[in-house]
């Protein structure tokens, strides 16, 4: 499953290449497992519709669980999206470059991915660690604690952060030897 880096690779490229298989293995199981997410939040609503209108009977907690749900998809999806080149960039213009090209242009852009992770390592963890010391709850009727969601802000930043830098390594890769890593482990971006 491994990509293979270099041709004649070393221990250095072997365990170069395993870390980064790890990374993207991770982020791919936890997005397969969020994808089944998706499938509960469409579940509850169908039930919070038909309870709601059907039955004239909605529940307390439908609509807030479908929010908490949604929030720890999108928070923890992105390392996954990332992976996949799922992620939103200007085609116009990144699209007509070669390999190499894309790869320069994404290692001058990391610094900005690297501030947009470190703030929500930094302001997602402060506020994941005080919603936890508060042992906080929502203040709606049906009250479910809030420190478990926030506690996924910063460990989806975490998850981003990994998967932007296996494809750094990946792009440094591209850039040096001048060949794309590619395989079928190795995210490909897809375009319309």
């Amino acid at each position: 499953m491994t990509v293979q880096l270099m041709k004649n690779g070393g221990n250095e490229v072997v365990a170069l290449n395993a870390i980064l298989d790890l990374v993207d293995k991770i982020n791919d199981w936890v997005g397969k497992i969020l994808s089944f997410g998706v499938l509960f939040m469409f579940a509850l609503v169908m039930i919070e519709v038909i309870r709601r209108y059907f039955f004239n009977s909605p529940t307390v907690w439908g609509n807030e669980l479908t929010q908490l749900i949604f929030g720890v998809y999108v928070v923890l999806c992105g390392g996954y999206i990332l992976r996949w080149g799922g992620h939103v960039n200007v085609d116009i213009w990144y699209g007509r470059f070669s390999a190499k090209g894309k790869a320069i242009i994404d290692m001058v852009t990391f610094s900005l991915f690297l501030m947009f992770c470190g703030m929500m390592l930094v302001y997602g963890g402060s506020l994941a660690w005080e919603s936890l010391s508060r042992f906080e709850h929502s203040q709606s009727a049906w009250n479910p604690p809030l420190y478990p969601v926030k506690l996924m802000i910063p460990t989806g930043a975490f998850l981003l952060l990994l998967q932007g830098i296996a494809k750094l390594v990946r792009d440094i890769v591209t850039v040096v030897t001048g060949e794309k890593m590619t395989g079928p482990e190795t995210g490909e971006r897809e375009t319309l």
